[in-house]
Order: C-alpha cells, then structure tokens, then sequence
C-alpha cells in the first residue's frame, strides 16, 4: 500500500516549521505537540473531500 506523498512547498513548509519549532521551543514534549499540530493541519486538509457543482450550476448562481 503506497502512502499518498504531500507537494513539494508543503513538505518543505513542514520541514522549516519543526526547524523553528526545535530552535524555539526547548521544552521536548511541547516540541512533539506542536509538531504533532503541524502535522494533523495538513492531514485534515488532504481528508477534506469536497463535492464540486457542475460549472452550469455555478453559472446560474452568478446570474441570480
């Protein structure tokens, strides 16, 4: 079972917030929460599933 991989700009986004979090935080289990934080944003993200209108439904919403 492949795991689905993130976008470049999120996973280099990711990998330079843990590296500001690391040098900010000096607390180890306060480090892990954050990073778990971080973590658990995208991954709700990536779950979202959205049902898209048809194009002509969203052409009748902008002309009422």
């Amino acid at each position: 079972m492949a795991k689905t991989r993130m976008p470049k700009s999120i996973r280099k986004f990711i990998r330079k917030e843990k590296a500001r979090i690391r040098r900010e935080v000096l607390d180890l289990e306060k480090q892990k929460e954050k990073i778990n934080e971080l973590y658990q944003k995208f991954i709700k993200r990536g779950n979202k599933t959205e049902v898209k209108k048809p194009i002509e439904q969203k052409v009748e919403e902008k002309i009422k």
